[in-house]
């Protein structure tokens, strides 16, 4: 299977800073922060009418900030909710939180072990005011929010079940629009794939994802996202089997068709996949799998 397999969605329609329909009873608000990482920018959603939650407020952008408080004018925000704590997702938290007198809700990633590298990407300064607990349901009027621990792409992440609407808010879980990175050592490809399997094994009927437009029919859209990973892990072993045995080598012959300047974070999936399959005894290397290390077919 290869990416072309993935039935993406690019299209999609939007005004920044202007809150929009998605479905019943939520409202997305994209903010203006677009890149290869981000597609048009962060997905912000309102949950419910009156009494409402926020779902990933998004980078520290005053300007999106400001478009959050017009899209909830005249109504009570009870939760400000983050899905993981990348700096396009969590960092406007804080402003917005203060803004609207509301508990922030989320979840700290792991502690990099001694000698790790800080997180990439990671928000440094964020501090729940309440701690998510897998299962443990956030509700108001009319929508009851029930966090689903999927741990990969970061190990704090989470996705947001809405449990009126059968919509699962999928942060960068899954994506309609692209497939999602997993960067070690936070990353975890191993989490990441049992968490698509978690997902696969659910019935939502919609996933509504931190960029990109929403996803129907998800379970088969995952399924896809699972074999994309599977071919990936071939392509690796074939790799192995012809000789390239360095992260650079394999990016080089696998993502031929990708820019230069994206083959820094396909780099970091491959060594994501890596870890995986030394972990799994399906690749050997001399010593910790790393960046810099070589591998070998056991």
């Amino acid at each position: 299977m290869t990416q072309a397999d993935i039935p993406f969605r690019k299209e999609m329609r939007f005004e920044y800073g202007r809150a929009g329909t998605v479905a019943p009873g939520v409202r997305r608000i994209v903010c203006n922060n677009p890149s290869p990482f981000t597609f048009h920018g962060t997905n912000s959603y309102v949950v419910g009418e009156g009494e409402v939650a926020v779902i990933d407020p998004g980078p520290d952008d005053a300007d999106h900030v400001e478009a959050l408080r017009r899209a909830v004018a005249g109504e009570t925000v009870t939760h400000v909710i983050v899905t993981h704590t990348h700096i396009d997702h969590s960092p406007a938290a804080r402003a917005f939180a203060r803004a609207v007198g509301a508990p922030i809700v989320g979840a700290l990633p792991a502690p990099p072990a001694d000698g790790e590298p800080p997180i990439e990407a990671a928000d440094p300064d964020f501090e729940p005011d309440i701690h998510l607990a897998d299962g443990e349901a956030i509700a108001g009027p009319g929508w009851t929010l029930v966090p689903v621990f999927t741990p990969g792409h970061m190990s704090n992440h989470h996705c947001f079940a809405l449990a009126e609407g059968g919509i699962l808010f999928s942060g960068d879980h899954v994506m309609g629009w692209n497939t999602t990175i997993v960067s070690p050592p936070d990353g975890n490809m191993g989490d990441y794939l049992r968490s698509l399997e978690a997902c696969i094994a659910r019935e939502d009927e919609r996933y509504l994802p931190g960029h990109g437009p929403p996803i129907d029919r998800p379970r088969p859209f995952v399924r896809a996202y699972l074999g994309h990973r599977r071919m990936r892990e071939g392509q690796i072993l074939r790799c192995l089997d012809d000789g390239a045995a360095t992260v650079p080598a394999m990016v080089a012959r696998m993502y031929a068709h990708l820019p230069e300047r994206m083959h820094w974070a396909a780099g970091r999936s491959t060594l994501a996949h890596l870890e995986h399959m030394v972990e799994t005894g399906r690749v050997a290397c001399d010593g910790p799998p790393t960046a810099e290390a070589r591998y070998r077919l056991p």
